[in-house]
């Protein structure tokens, strides 16, 4: 299992923050720093002077700021952007980065960030569709010399994209979802590597499950496709260390649910209580077949607890790497 470190960029996340919080995770080990891809705090109701940087600026800043940490998205939806501006953004990055970007993709889903902001939001239907040629597109642009589309919702004509990025044969290309058939078809054909939030570790096995006997019968080797999650992580050297940092994520967030409530939540979809729970749960994780792991730090401003997982929790878990 490989570990990443996950910050909600629209929940007020400054530049000082991003900054740290990618220089102590590179410091730490963590393969990669990922950005989600919103416009709209989630908390804004109670919170309405929280806001967000755009996710590939920001990651074109952080990759001249850092040396070795891969740095992506979770996930850019496809509503937000063309798919060569797309194309372009990711490819900046990379050769800012001197080849350490990694694309992510999905068909979004959040229609009020989208009507505040201006974005179209079609039926979901539709999403997939846009989401089907995008991806066709980007990887187009990534690998040929020229290249032209011609589908229901983008047309390209004889497109000479250069540069191209650093990596061969093109920057890696997440695809996120719940591994319905629809997903399970676009990640066999464009993705390298499928992610799919909060699941407790049976419901990663079964959506992997289905993902990968699509491979199987595209006749794709199962070997090229990377499965991972993203999921929220709230661990302390004990478990009323980890009971403190949930108290304070509550604070910020002020949610209203019961603590325990709440707490029973968190066990089953989260790894959550102290280093060596935290080990416990990522080995469950690592068998149900999770090779990569992005864990959601909401305290973004406070980075004990990245010490505490390089430290205490990732030298024992199976497999880590």
């Amino acid at each position: 299992m490989r570990f990443c470190l996950m910050l909600e960029g629209q929940e007020g996340v400054t530049w000082p923050d991003w900054l740290g919080a990618a220089r102590a995770a590179e410091r730490l080990g963590f393969e990669a720093i990922f950005t989600s891809d919103h416009y709209l705090s989630v908390m804004r109701h109670r919170a309405r002077d929280r806001g967000s940087s755009d996710a590939w600026t920001m990651l074109s800043a952080l990759a001249a700021s850092t040396e070795t940490i891969r740095l992506g998205t979770m996930v850019s939806p496809v509503t937000f952007r063309l798919p060569a501006v797309l194309a372009k953004a990711a490819v900046t990055v990379d050769r800012v980065s001197d080849g350490r970007v990694e694309i992510g993709m999905g068909a979004g889903w959040w229609e009020e960030e989208h009507r505040t902001h201006g974005f179209g939001f079609p039926e979901v239907a539709t999403r997939f569709d846009m989401l089907a040629e995008q991806l066709e597109i980007v990887h187009g642009l990534l690998t040929d010399d020229r290249f032209s589309f011609h589908g229901k919702h983008y047309q390209l004509e004889d497109v000479a994209f250069a540069p191209k990025g650093i990596q061969h044969p093109h920057p890696p290309i997440v695809v996120g979802g719940n591994g319905g058939p629809r997903v399970a078809e676009l990640v066999s054909r464009w993705a390298d590597e499928f992610n799919t939030v909060g699941p407790s570790p049976d419901q990663a096995r079964e959506r992997f499950g289905g993902v990968r006997d699509r491979l199987d019968a595209d006749g794709r080797s199962q070997d090229t496709l990377t499965t991972s999650v993203m999921t929220w992580c709230y661990v302390g050297e004990t478990e009323a260390d980890a009971m403190r940092v949930i108290e304070a994520a509550r604070r910020r967030a002020m949610r209203v649910a019961r603590f325990e409530d709440e707490l029973d939540e968190l066990r089953a979809h989260c790894v959550v209580g102290s280093a060596d729970q935290a080990v416990e749960r990522l080995n469950q994780y690592a068998e149900a077949g999770v090779q990569r792991i992005m864990l959601n730090h909401e305290l973004f401003d406070d980075l004990e607890m990245l010490d505490v997982l390089a430290e205490r929790v990732f030298p024992h878990v199976d497999g880590a790497s």
